[in-house]
């Protein structure tokens, strides 16, 4: 297997007296598709906001392209391809699928002070980035008016703008209809042909054991399995994320 794209070396995490994570080690690989599953309190969240820059590690290493780097925040680890869709997506319902793909980051025309937002070259390069995840979003349809399928198209063309190399997903088919799941799903194929390293946050087992390359388990802040999906099954996925079971 070629280098780790990403690599996280004894990294733990305390808040005063509570030990959210315990000498973790974790290694993501390029275009591979990671379901991180444990139960509330398992250390996920916690994982996942020093990936994304947000929390800085009590003791570790992080490296990155076998470099040793340091987040100081999310908009660090931002600048060097990591991203985040988070549950609630954090869209604007009133402005269309392009607006919020470019939310931040819109294409302007002209010479500043004189200077205006060309819609139509976003909207362009929002087709684009819809045709690439084979969505049928369309750019100037209003986020308010969309399925939750479509909601995470829009949420994932803004990762692809950025050019990441990391989504990290925070419980995508959460509260979305079976229908609206195997779109995503697919998102999430899309995402592994371009290359991207997934990092699924799940608690739904058909999800992570049908698009997942690997499974990783955290209880308790420790990790307790971090193997191919092909070698586990969704019981003793369970038996690891209850206690059942020890480690794997």
């Amino acid at each position: 297997m070629s280098a780790p794209l990403i690599e996280f070396r004894g990294i733990s995490k305390r808040f005063g007296a509570i030990h959210a994570l315990e000498q973790l080690d974790l290694s993501l690989h390029a275009g591979e598709t990671v379901g991180l599953m444990g139960d509330n309190g398992a250390g996920k969240s916690t994982l996942v906001r020093i990936i994304a820059g947000n929390f800085q590690p009590s003791t570790g290493q992080i490296l990155l392209d076998g470099q040793e780097v340091h987040f100081s925040d999310s908009t660090d680890a931002r600048d060097r391809g990591i991203e985040v869709v988070y549950q609630d997506l954090a869209l604007c319902d009133n402005l269309t699928a392009a607006d919020n793909v470019f939310l931040g980051r819109e294409i302007k025309r002209g010479v500043w002070p004189f200077q205006w937002l060309d819609y139509g070259a976003m909207a362009r390069r929002s087709a684009e980035l819809f045709a690439e995840l084979k969505s049928e979003t369309r750019p100037r349809d209003e986020v308010r008016q969309m399925s939750g399928g479509q909601r995470q198209a829009v949420a994932i063309a803004r990762t692809r703008l950025a050019q990441s190399r990391i989504v990290l997903m925070d419980e995508p088919t959460a509260a979305i209809s079976v229908r609206q799941v195997a779109e995503v799903l697919d998102l999430i194929r899309r995402l592994k042909d371009q290359g991207v390293t997934v990092v699924l946050i799940s608690h739904r087992m058909p999800d992570v054991f049908t698009v997942a390359d690997r499974l990783v388990v955290l209880r308790r802040g420790n990790k307790v399995a971090d193997k191919k999906i092909a070698d586990s099954s969704p019981e003793e996925a369970t038996g690891l994320i209850t206690g059942a079971i020890e480690t794997a």
